[in-house]
């Protein structure tokens, strides 16, 4: 299947590329955000070889420059546009301009444009709706953890529950956009299907309240006692009992989609070798569990334990060829070939084969003689004799040191044991397969123990609550003494309620409507790791037709509606056991048979942060049940940043890293989606133009115009010394 990645790194260098001035060379014009973006999938050295002499911010200042024609690579902001008509008002800033937008520009704004001076100087405009980050070959991503708090922080006053709706509604709106980007990205119009909690009533900002309600329907007579009968006014006061996060934004994306189709026929022309793609939107509530337990495959286990930045960056001891110790950062992402081949296995697999490949390096490059590393510190000590190949060597020392640190965390804070009730609260079953007996008496030691963390307490009790559907006020207090747990500790799990998860329990309340049945996994190898996330359930439920109608209903059309001709297309369901997670298996020779590049797409989004478990999950699946599975959220969340947010989410985040100062307050009312666009993606503009008497151009600032000879001809194998000059100087035009 093609990588998300690969996809949007080709339709910014299609861009790229389609300019071709009479002259050979162009300046690319970015501004702050477009510029990140364009950083994740492409390389520097990558965008200056399509003949591109210049990379400017259009948010600074800059040299006209009428020699060379201009490519514009810009969100599609208000102030974007007065830029641009800025450069080509009274004074020719470049020889011509060819505007690409990141995603689809409003008509309004767009219209200045044509209207305006710049016009004569505008060679092409289109839209690429690629405002997402694709940060994995299978995941996407809104990177904004604020909106975990706009979606699930209740309102603090009556009078509050109106603005934060309507900050909500904004936020979705943007979520919504983010969705239909990648859709269209993949030239895919889905089925959506949207998750109905039937546990709870709406959260956050969409609890019914009477201040966001529509008044009742009148009951002037009493014939008219249907729903039916009473029309809109009835249905429009009971509708908001089922105004779920995922139902709004399923009904977004299902307008922009029909919008776009509308402007674009051709979008989504129906492809007979690829069936039609579904679309799955939930929320963190569907499962509150995943967030909390310790997993121990690799890239989940890492992200818990260590701290890696973002998900991405990790620094850690390098010893050096001279044998001293220096602090490196590595980047976590798919162009390490050793990360992307471990990252989904279990913590032992992934350590099996790093000593595997490391000992096959060892034979194929002939370094040593004799026996090959044995352990994680055999390896460490040949690491530091290997000068002579610094990449590889970098590679096995990241993760190495990796693993290392994880295992002795695993020792230190007492992980077996506790990760041993997580499993049992988290299944309701022990690893023989039984409802677990005895259970608070193997909590309770943990909870009583200086060894285990209070991060770690603070899980176990929150998925024992789980586990029980609430527990009596007098229980839960005696846990947190047990635990020793700080007041913000129990401010977490006090904020389970705001999540959907029912922590109180009488002595007369029924038992909760489970969300999703959780399917017990017994070809399982590792007992510490029998849990899988609900979205497993969701997404092979999906595959075989056996997803609830009632739990994920359709927006639309189903695919039933469809004509039996088409529906035919759709691959068979497969077969059960191939739907679980498989022995350890890459040690064997790769199979001969190519993954098909036509097959049907299952899209899951989740609103409020997805886990690295669930992540990988997709992975699996993909292979298992032979389909092209992405996953996106608005963010990435490792349990660390679920207690921590949790803490403060009363506080509507207040206090939390994402948001310090709390969600944005808003006074004005409702305002038109550009507005709240305009200034999400505001950037200041740079100081004045510099008097010509006074100051003189900054060396930084000035041009390097490109010979016609120049040696720098975009190819990367070109690699002679005045190559690399060249290159070098190139690096220096960069104004970030």
């Amino acid at each position: 299947m093609s990588s998300l990645i690969t996809i949007v790194r080709n339709k910014f260098l299609e861009a790229i590329r389609s300019v071709n001035p009479p002259g050979r060379w162009k300046i690319l014009v970015v501004d702050e955000h477009s510029q990140k973006l364009l950083g994740s999938v492409l390389k520097q050295f990558d965008i200056l070889e399509e003949n591109v002499t210049l990379i400017e911010s259009i948010s600074n200042y800059r040299d006209p420059q009428p020699e060379f024609e201009a490519v514009y690579l810009l969100m599609p902001t208000t102030q974007n546009v007065d830029r641009i008509i800025r450069d080509f008002t009274n004074h020719k800033q470049y020889a011509a301009a060819h505007l690409f937008f990141i995603e689809g520009i409003k008509s309004l704004i767009g219209g200045r444009l044509t209207s305006s001076q710049a016009e004569p100087h505008l060679q092409g405009l289109k839209e690429l709706f690629v405002n997402f980050w694709a940060t994995e070959a299978q995941t996407f991503s809104q990177q904004d953890p604020s909106l975990f708090f706009s979606i699930y922080s209740p309102p603090r006053t009556e009078a509050a529950h109106k603005v934060a709706r309507d900050r909500l509604e904004e936020d979705l709106r943007f979520t919504s956009k983010m969705i239909t980007n990648v859709c269209i990205t993949l030239n895919e119009f889905p089925y959506i299907r949207y998750y109905m909690p039937p546990n709870h009533l709406p959260l956050g900002p969409l609890k019914p309240n009477p201040t966001t309600r529509p008044p009742p329907p009148p009951e002037s007579s009493s014939r008219w006692r249907t729903n039916l009968a009473r029309g809109a006014d009835a249905r429009a006061y009971e509708s908001v009992e089922t105004d779920f996060v995922t139902k709004l934004l399923a009904f977004m994306v299902q307008s922009n989609l029909e919008e776009h189709k509308k402007a674009n026929p051709e979008f989504a022309k129906t492809d007979h070798s690829r069936p039609r793609a579904t679309l799955l939107i939930t929320d963190r509530a569907m499962d509150m569990v995943a967030p909390f337990i310790h997993e121990f495959t690799y890239q989940a286990m890492a992200n818990d334990l260590l701290p890696i930045e973002d998900g991405v960056r990790y620094t850690y001891k390098f010893q050096s060829s001279v044998g001293a110790y220096e602090d490196k950062t590595a980047t976590l992402n798919d162009s390490d070939a050793v990360w992307t081949a471990v990252r989904h296995m279990h913590m032992r697999e992934a350590i099996d084969k790093l000593m595997a490949d490391f000992n096959k390096f060892l034979e194929e490059n002939a370094v040593f003689k004799g026996e090959g590393a044995a352990n994680l510190n055999d390896m460490k000590e040949m690491l530091a004799n290997l000068p002579q190949y610094q990449e590889q060597r970098e590679k096995f020392s990241l993760h190495l040191s990796m693993a290392q640190d994880c295992m002795a965390i695993f020792e230190r804070d007492k992980l077996p044991l506790v990760a041993n009730v997580e499993q049992c609260c988290a299944t309701g079953l022990n690893a023989q397969g039984k409802t677990p007996k005895g259970l608070v008496e193997e909590m309770v030691p943990l909870l009583d123990s200086r060894e285990v963390i209070n991060a770690s307490k603070v899980r176990i009790i929150a998925l024992y609550i789980q586990y029980r559907d609430g527990v009596p006020d007098e229980d839960r207090r005696r846990l947190y003494q047990h635990a020793r747990l700080t007041l913000p500790e129990q401010d977490a799990i006090n904020a389970l309620v705001h999540m959907g998860v029912k922590i109180s329990r009488g002595p007369n309340d029924k038992e909760t409507k489970k969300k999703m049945k959780q399917k017990v996994n017994n070809e399982e190898e590792y007992e510490l790791s029998r849990f899988k996330p609900a979205i497993t359930t969701m997404i092979e439920d999906q595959v075989a037709d056996k997803l609830e109608m009632s739990l994920f209903p359709y927006v639309r059309d189903a695919p039933s509606a469809i004509p039996l001709q088409a529906s035919s297309l759709r691959s068979p369901p497969p077969q059960a056991t191939s739907l679980r997670s498989q022995k350890p298996a890459w040690h064997r020779a790769p199979k001969s048979a190519v993954v098909p590049d036509n097959r049907q797409r299952v899209l899951v989004f989740i609103a409020g942060g997805m886990t690295h478990s669930e992540k990988r999950e997709v992975y699996q699946l993909s292979s298992a049940l032979n389909k092209d599975i992405f996953i996106g959220s608005t963010h990435v969340c490792t349990p660390r940043q679920m207690v921590d947010d949790l803490k403060v989410l009363d506080l509507g985040g207040a206090g939390s890293k994402a948001i310090p100062n709390g969600l944005r307050d808003r006074r004005e009312g409702r305002r038109p989606y550009q507005d709240y666009y305009d200034e999400k993606y505001f950037t200041k503009e740079a100081a004045p133009r510099p008097s010509q008497s006074s100051l003189p151009t900054p060396a930084a600032h000035k041009i390097v115009s490109p010979s016609p000879t120049s040696s720098f001809q975009g190819s990367i194998n070109s690699l002679t010394p005045s190559a690399k000059e060249d290159k070098k100087k190139k690096k220096g035009l960069f104004r970030f």
